[in-house]
């Protein structure tokens, strides 16, 4: 399986407000990554489950 690359370049998308429970760790390592790439927490959060469905075995 290819590995999650963050992408600093990614488009502002038509998007659906929704209230979630992040595990502290989990908030800190996608914060650290939103700040590493220079992009928002939620392009952040977007990439991983885009990611994360794609690669999703049924």
């Amino acid at each position: 399986m290819a590995k999650l690359v963050i992408k600093s370049d990614v488009d502002a998308i038509k998007s659906i407000n929704r209230t979630i429970r992040i595990k502290p760790e989990c908030f800190d390592k996608l914060m650290e990554l939103a700040e590493k790439h220079n992009i928002s927490f939620n392009k952040v959060v977007t990439q991983c489950l885009d990611y994360a469905l794609e690669n999703l075995e049924e």
